[in-house]
């Protein structure tokens, strides 16, 4: 019989060598929109991240309301990320939208590497394996890349080294905007920013260094009854492992902990929360998008979206600043 025990740090779930977890969280995000303050000389469109079930999460119940013109659900080119659009025609005096849909979200524990890697032809991760408008891969992106991985054979071993690099020289900035832009080559002068920043530098290395990898934007969940999470998009990363899988890490959520905690690279938390967050990912979070320099469906007005994790709006030919709820107005619910 398999025995199941829990280590709880702060609210994350800690997976020890040997036991099985199987951790879970579950409730209803609803996001509310109303842009009837914006002026309404012309359409008014929406662009909202649509979530799908896959292995980490079930997505059910999902519902959609308001007073739109048109609404449909659509996915880009590129990445087949989804989308949902909402059109309001020119006049309308009110454009309001409620989206919402229930999760089951899974930790995600997936270390348990094979003692040789398969085979594998790049070709197949070609789209992981380029560079992106914020994430050269040539350059000092790819010296540095040859410097952390020096001496290293294997992939693994390789995205280890990357890793514990991230780790040990990003932080975390709490005055980043939102998640960051993740522009690597100032990130690689200035170390410092938030989630998506930490990510693409583990993502451009990775790739610099022959390894597919990839961001994941998304939403954390809260751990209260009712919790207003507008505001708490993430981004996380995953590597490829030839012969096994898609490799979980967040790197970001151990600077994290090491800012909300004060703790140093040296502390015994510290230790713990890197050991977890290599392969693995707390169920505190949903899975929104993937992709970055976005062209979305239908076309957007503005230019391809470094990042999709967040609603995107422009009435014409104007881009609502959804870095600014207030201003663009919507909140985002989540509920246990």
């Amino acid at each position: 019989m398999k025995h199941i025990i829990r280590i709880v740090l702060t609210g994350l779930v800690v997976l020890m060598p040997g036991l099985v977890l199987a951790a879970s969280q579950s409730g209803t995000v609803t996001m509310e929109f109303d842009l009837s303050r914006q002026v309404n000389n012309e359409d008014t469109r929406l662009w909202i991240p649509y979530p799908l079930s896959d292995r980490d999460q079930l997505v059910t119940n999902i519902q959609v309301t308001g007073d739109f013109a048109e609404s449909a659900v659509y996915s880009d080119r590129k990445y087949s990320t989804p989308m949902l659009y909402m059109r309001w025609n020119k006049g309308a005096a009110s454009r309001k939208a409620q989206f919402s849909f229930h999760v089951e979200r899974q930790e995600v524990i997936r270390r348990d590497f094979p003692a040789t890697e398969g085979a594998w032809n790049p070709a197949d991760f070609a789209l992981y394996l380029q560079a992106t408008s914020l994430g050269p891969i040539d350059g000092e992106v790819k010296k540095l890349a040859d410097t952390i991985t020096a001496g290293k054979t294997t992939v693994l071993a390789k995205a280890k080294a990357i890793y514990d690099w991230t780790c040990d020289n990003m932080h975390r900035d709490p005055d980043t905007v939102g998640c960051g832009l993740g522009d690597v080559d100032r990130l690689l002068r200035t170390p410092g920013g938030k989630c998506t920043d930490i990510h693409s530098v583990f993502v451009a290395l990775c790739r610099a260094a022959g390894i597919p990898a990839r961001e994941i934007f998304g939403i954390r969940l809260g751990k209260e009854p009712v919790v207003n999470i507008t505001g708490w998009q993430h981004c996380w990363a995953e590597f490829y492992l030839p012969g096994y899988d898609w490799v979980p890490v967040d790197p970001a959520d151990v600077r994290k902990m090491m800012l909300t905690q004060n703790l140093t690279l040296d502390d015994a938390k510290t230790k713990e929360y890197r050991t977890y967050f290599w392969g693995g990912w707390d169920q505190y979070r949903v899975k929104l998008a993937s992709g970055r320099d976005l062209m979305l469906n239908p076309a957007q007005n503005g230019p391809p979206l470094n990042t999709f994790g967040y609603p995107y709006a422009e009435i014409g030919a104007k881009v609502l600043d959804f870095y600014d709820p207030a201003t663009f107005s919507y909140t985002i619910t989540y509920r246990r």
